[in-house]
């Protein structure tokens, strides 16, 4: 793809169909490295549809997709360490601790026990989970949950950062500490030293705006 190197993520005529319906059609876009995308829309206009595909969780159903220089969907095998992914839901494993639940992440990512370790402590100290990381996850909160959701999202340190919804049920409080771990990719703490892209599906305009160097708005069945 011409110019694909030159961006984190290049989409052009991005289709995807659910059946006869059209979650997406005809998207296109041109993201550089480092730099955060808002993605904002109604429900049903395919937000959550395009972070999939750009996670390889979805194929496209037409149009081509360039993601940190690997053509999706064939090279999608490239690009899953180097993604993080922080869904609508948090989807943690209830019997483990919060703690637990991050150890087996780092497992997953062949991280050092040590280096995975003094991550996962300085980003529970950060959200303020580290007194609570040791309770199951049953019995934590929606935000409790979606903290060590968000802990979970970037302990590999990933060069793309894909997030939807990632204020849900955070108080004020916890949105002011999750930027340290997934905002502005200039003011990510982890991030020294590395080019981090963001993008960032939302139902809040103003504030994912501020925290946005492009937007994409999309439409129900259409990219605009």
């Amino acid at each position: 793809m011409n110019g694909a190197a030159d961006n984190a993520i290049r989409l052009r005529g991005l289709d995807r169909e659910y059946g006869d319906r059209a979650a997406l059609s005809g998207v296109d876009l041109d993201l550089p490295s480092g730099a955060s995308l808002a993605v904002l829309g109604p429900n049903g206009s395919g937000k959550s549809t395009l972070l999939r595909i750009l996670a390889t969780l979805l194929r496209p159903s037409r149009g081509e997709v360039s993601v940190l220089g690997s053509s999706l969907p064939d090279e999608a095998w490239k690009l899953r360490g180097r993604i993080g992914f922080l869904g609508h839901e948090p989807l943690l494993y209830e019997d483990l601790t919060g703690r637990e639940n991050l150890e087996f992440q780092a497992r997953l990512y062949g991280l050092p026990r040590e280096e995975a370790s003094a991550r996962i402590e300085s980003d529970l100290d950060l959200l303020g989970m580290s007194r609570r990381a040791g309770y199951r996850v049953s019995d934590y909160s929606a935000g409790m949950k979606q903290r060590i959701a968000i802990c979970r999202a970037v302990l590999h340190r990933p060069a793309l950062l894909l997030l939807d919804e990632p204020d849900s049920n955070l108080d004020p409080e916890g949105r002011e500490a999750a930027r340290a771990l997934i905002g502005h990719p200039k003011e990510i703490g982890w991030a020294s030293g590395m080019t981090v892209t963001r993008v960032a599906v939302s139902h809040d305009p103003e504030r994912a705006k501020a925290e946005a160097d492009q937007v994409l708005e999309l439409a129900i069945g259409v990219g605009a």
